[in-house]
């Protein structure tokens, strides 16, 4: 069992940005080069959605509330998924989780989340 590890959450003004890691605790072969992993977003009183994902191969795929502000991207050699987030708005404050698993729809695999909260 891979245990996903998320960091770079926290405090932002609106316009600011993060970046958001998940580093895979697995030894050997790039646990990311064999998993396609992405970042889902669950605010207060709503349902967890996708943000962006990326495959085994790097294809990647995001919401349109993510599309020209967040790139998601990997580094194998350091078994790490990112997600760069800029021009923050309060709507993007939520726990932030990443996920990884044998396709971009099936995640298996789940962090333990890391809150991104942003002020006006």
């Amino acid at each position: 069992q891979v245990q996903l590890v998320e960091s770079g959450g926290g405090l932002v003004q609106a316009g600011g940005s993060l970046r958001l890691s998940c580093e895979a605790s697995r030894s050997g072969a790039s646990f990311f080069a064999i998993y396609a992993a992405g970042w889902y977003r669950q605010a207060p009183g709503k349902q967890r959605e996708l943000v962006a994902s990326i495959s085994r191969l790097g294809a990647t795929n995001y919401a349109d509330s993510a599309k020209g502000r967040f790139t998601i991207s990997k580094n194998r050699a350091k078994n790490t998924v990112y997600l760069q987030m800029t021009s923050l708005n309060v709507e993007d404050t939520a726990v932030y989780y990443c996920g990884a698993g044998a396709t971009s729809q099936a995640f298996t695999s789940w962090g333990q989340g890391t809150q991104v909260t942003v002020s006006s």
